[in-house]
């Protein structure tokens, strides 16, 4: 077909991509004839006087660094480059620590915080939040979450290896670190146990847990997978994260908390656990209501802002996100503006609550 050409040339384009950043120490400045020899392979027109159509807008971003004239890059150029041995080949560091970065740590650690957290806001009182039971939910919750949140991050890089290659190259499959075949299989494995768990126990197996769990994994199959590929489309890719950050997980746990850990007849009966939904939260609680609210708008930021240092590979390999489609620069300080705005319309919330509260006391 006539797209296979353009795979290939962006796949070759990637490749460039790659040996220039080698040859260059991983970093400091490039030189402008390797820039444009990638951005010639990707556009098929190698060899040509005439430069790609992208050319001058993203001859930098493909390799993320500045173009030079043939100077030498800086001493500090090596920071974060590849390791390699006598011969030139990759060196590969320790299964235990490949795995940890293929994680993506930062997302992991954002997911350990929000369970608490929303447990913590779902509980009556302060005492209620420091019993037992309540650690219970919690650490049964966040197991199977964490291992979700493998499957949906390390899907996501197992289906941009090329894109990474430009954008991110340091991650473990780009960079060489990690098997493809190996990452495949981390991450069924990861869905597997996570969909078990959500079960696996007659109390703490709630239904808000297992929507969170069940539709992340949707979502964020559909996000990265062919012949959804989600992340294509900037609408439905943004839609697809407003999802999961907003009702998804907030809503979900929530639920799941109510259920497991401060529900009355839920300890002495999972029927009563399960007739604690998401929808009752949502309907019933202020609380699970404004932060789900709070987070959908949160959601909006993350999805157009996680985009913006990804042109380079985005614009190469087709993906049309807002930032390309508008420009970095906009979709910057836009979604500056609508943080800024969520942060002070909520602190004006609070303010209000607090004052009314301080009045009636």
């Amino acid at each position: 077909s006539s797209s296979a050409p353009v795979v290939r040339n962006r796949r070759a384009a990637s490749s460039v991509v790659v040996a220039v950043r080698r040859s260059s120490g991983g970093g400091g400045g490039v030189p402008t004839t390797a820039l444009r020899t990638a951005a010639d392979v990707a556009a098929g027109t190698s060899g040509s006087s005439s430069d790609p159509p992208f050319a001058n807008e993203t001859l930098s971003a493909l390799i993320g660094a500045p173009t030079t004239t043939g100077a030498p890059p800086s001493a500090s150029s090596n920071e974060g480059a590849e390791a390699t041995d006598a011969d030139g080949a990759v060196v590969r560091p320790p299964f235990p620590i490949v795995l940890w970065r293929f994680t993506r740590p930062h997302t992991l650690i954002g997911s350990a915080l929000a369970i608490p957290a929303l447990h913590l806001l779902a509980a009556p009182t302060l005492s209620a939040a420091l019993t037992a039971r309540n650690a219970i939910a919690i650490l049964y919750a966040m197991v199977p979450s964490l291992l979700m949140n493998l499957y949906i991050t390390g899907l996501n890089q197992i289906t941009d290896v090329e894109i990474d290659r430009i954008n991110k190259p340091n991650l473990p499959i780009a960079a060489g670190h990690l098997d493809k075949n190996v990452a495949i299989g981390v991450v069924l494995v990861a869905l597997a146990a996570s969909l078990v768990m959500g079960v696996a126990h007659p109390l703490y197996g709630t239904p808000g847990l297992n929507l969170a769990l069940r539709a992340s994994a949707v979502l964020g199959t559909m996000y990265s997978l062919r012949p959804f590929r989600l992340k294509r489309f900037p609408l439905l890719a943004a839609l697809c994260i407003v999802s999961v950050r907003g009702m998804v997980i907030n809503a979900g746990f929530f639920a799941h908390a109510t259920a497991s850990a401060f529900s009355p007849l839920a300890s002495a009966s999972s029927a009563a656990a399960e007739a604690v939904s998401v929808a009752s939260c949502l309907a019933n609680d202020m609380r699970c209501l404004l932060s789900s609210l709070f987070f959908g708008v949160f959601g909006v930021v993350i999805a157009l802002m996680k985009d913006v240092p990804d042109v380079g590979g985005d614009r190469v390999f087709g993906i049309r996100s807002f930032s390309v489609r508008v420009g970095q620069r906009k979709i910057f300080t836009s979604m500056r503006r609508l943080l800024q705005g969520l942060y002070g319309a909520f602190a004006a919330g609070f303010g209000i609550g607090a004052y009314k509260a301080l009045a009636s006391a």
